[in-house]
């Protein structure tokens, strides 16, 4: 059975593989010099791929970024080479500068360790992440989207078909977070569960991990798990602990030596406040700007 998905699984692989490379001649077609480089990330990149759950992940780097009827017929191109197929593709893009599109910290991460270009004129590498970004980025609409998706399963009575390739992500993505969250990286759902079970965080219920991954590897109907939904709430406190134990996010870490931070500073001077959570918010995502902001000026 192992053996029949494995192959299952690569011939879906070469397939996906051959679709995106005939796709590449269409972007740049379409894109001429504004495109810089398409690129396979996500599981075609950096192993894991599955017949039935995985998404085929493309990468477009260009010159001024892309709008929304640009990225309407980028999708049409896709159904016209193999309708099947072109569901399954997932666009993220970026300019040249990377300071626009949809390319997040983590993603942008995945770009410099794993993409495999299919289509390229010049590898532009964008500055790495920091840390401080990824979790930043981690623990906000990422965390809250799988808290809401945990809380739907675990109220429901009936796994619907069309569920299951959200219910399988669900289950698995403990081991996404915390690995991510420890090594600032992205890769396999084979990877991030195997740290996951050697780096177990206090509470997180490794068998359920394991589980899910082996139904993922099998392209199989996860029916069978789902009267383990009610360990996602135990989860989420689980996952909300280790969050809690490990950020170096919070606005009290921006001071160093007991100094205030410049944009601290600024917020005290123009009194520039809101309530608690849009402040810290915004401290937060003003000081990465900031930081980001720096490492472009510096680079030549």
């Amino acid at each position: 059975m192992i053996d029949m998905n494995d192959t299952k699984n690569e011939l879906a692989r070469t397939e996906s593989l051959a679709f995106a490379h005939a796709l590449a001649p269409s972007y740049s077609t379409q894109l001429g010099e504004r495109l810089i480089g398409a690129y396979l990330i996500g599981s075609l990149a950096h192993g894991g791929f599955s017949h039935r759950y995985s998404d085929i992940d493309v990468a477009l780097v260009t010159e001024d970024g892309l709008d929304a009827a640009t990225l309407t017929t980028l999708r049409a191109l896709a159904a016209e080479q193999d309708a099947a197929l072109s569901q399954k593709l997932s666009v993220f893009w970026a300019d040249r500068h990377f300071v626009m599109g949809r390319m997040p910290p983590l993603d942008r991460a995945n770009y410099l360790d794993h993409a495999v270009a299919i289509s390229e004129r010049e590898r532009v590498r964008p500055a790495r992440p920091t840390r401080k970004e990824i979790r930043l980025y981690l623990k906000g609409e990422p965390f809250s989207n799988w808290i809401e998706s945990a809380e739907r399963f675990a109220k429901d009575d009936v796994l619907a078909p069309g569920d299951h390739k959200a219910f399988i992500r669900a289950l698995l993505y403990p081991a996404r977070l915390v690995y991510s969250w420890t090594t600032g990286r992205m890769s396999s759902n084979d990877e991030a569960v195997a740290f996951t079970r050697e780096c177990r965080p206090a509470g997180m219920n490794t068998d359920v991990l394991t589980q899910a991954l082996a139904y993922r590897q099998a392209g199989a109907d996860p029916d069978a798990l789902f009267p383990a939904r009610a360990v996602l709430r135990d989860q989420v406190k689980a996952c909300t602990r280790f969050i809690g134990e490990s950020d170096d996010t919070a606005v009290e870490g921006h001071a160093k030596n007991g100094e205030l931070s410049v944009l601290q500073k600024a917020f005290i001077e123009h009194f520039a406040f809101q309530c608690g959570y849009c402040t810290a918010g915004f401290l937060n995502e003003g000081q990465v700007l900031l930081e980001r902001l720096e490492r472009n000026a510096r680079r030549p």
